[in-house]
């Protein structure tokens, strides 16, 4: 199995070698002890940690809380700070920098080894999930899949073709996809679902409703007859870019 590899920033040398010995006892393996917050990126880069350790209070320009913004903003690594203060403004300043972990020294090995194995879960997780969302984003954006819609029901996102789709109506705050045998209520704006749907394929024809082109029976004067005997209502504002977008005889 592949050891842990610690970057420790700690400006009291002999702190920093008892930290080494505990974490190597501990069966972790230590790639730098750094003393500055300005060279922690630079440790970073060059010893590639899987987790940092950081003190507070560290000696030079910068502090062990701006050294690990800096982090966040540059790499993707858990960060546990390590402090001798627990007052509430320092633990206000460290908790704005997202910290994956919080060790008021002294601390026992025990603890270290649990601080740092739920921070590296969590870290991961979170990483995960974010990687997760991201991809879902993309779907529901349509990115990867220009002919498919990815729709949000309960705590699962559900692929419905476009093809699919007879027509979408607006409900106050949420908008109901329709298909033959199905509909879906999302939380949505019509502006919002009619930017994700195809322009050559869907066309907005009221206030209320965006039908698929493809799936008009008739039209008369103010409604639409669509596919399942369906009757939708032409809206004043929207007849006339409609009736551009037919083909008539």
């Amino acid at each position: 199995m592949k050891k842990i590899n610690v970057l420790i920033v700690e400006d009291e040398v002999i702190i920093a070698k008892d930290i080494t010995q505990t974490l190597q006892k501990l069966g972790y393996n230590v790639v730098g002890h750094c003393t500055r917050g300005e060279a922690v990126a630079g440790m970073v880069e060059s010893g590639k940690p899987d987790i940092v350790l950081m003190d507070i209070m560290l000696k030079g320009e910068m502090t062990g809380i701006e050294a690990a913004k800096e982090l966040n903003e540059r790499y993707e690594i858990p960060v546990v700070y390590l402090t001798a203060y627990s007052d509430e403004s320092s633990l206000s300043r460290a908790i704005a920098t997202s910290p994956s972990g919080y060790l008021v020294k002294p601390f026992k090995p025990n603890d270290l080894r649990a601080t740092i194995e739920t921070a590296l879960h969590t870290f991961n997780q979170e990483k995960k999930l974010k990687t997760e969302n991201k991809m879902l984003y993309d779907l529901v954006q349509n990115k990867n899949a220009p002919e498919i819609l990815f729709v949000k029901s309960d705590l699962h996102f559900i692929k419905v073709p476009l093809k699919d789709i007879i027509y979408v109506e607006a409900l106050k705050d949420y908008v109901t996809l329709h298909t033959a045998d199905k509909k879906y209520i999302i939380r949505s704006t019509m502006k919002g679902i009619n930017d994700k749907l195809p322009p050559d394929a869907f066309a907005r024809v009221h206030r209320s409703f965006i039908v698929r082109m493809d799936k008009i029976l008739s039209i008369d004067h103010n409604r639409m007859i669509l596919e399942y005997n369906k009757e939708i209502p032409i809206g004043g504002l929207y007849k006339e870019q409609f009736m551009t977008r037919i083909n008539t005889v």
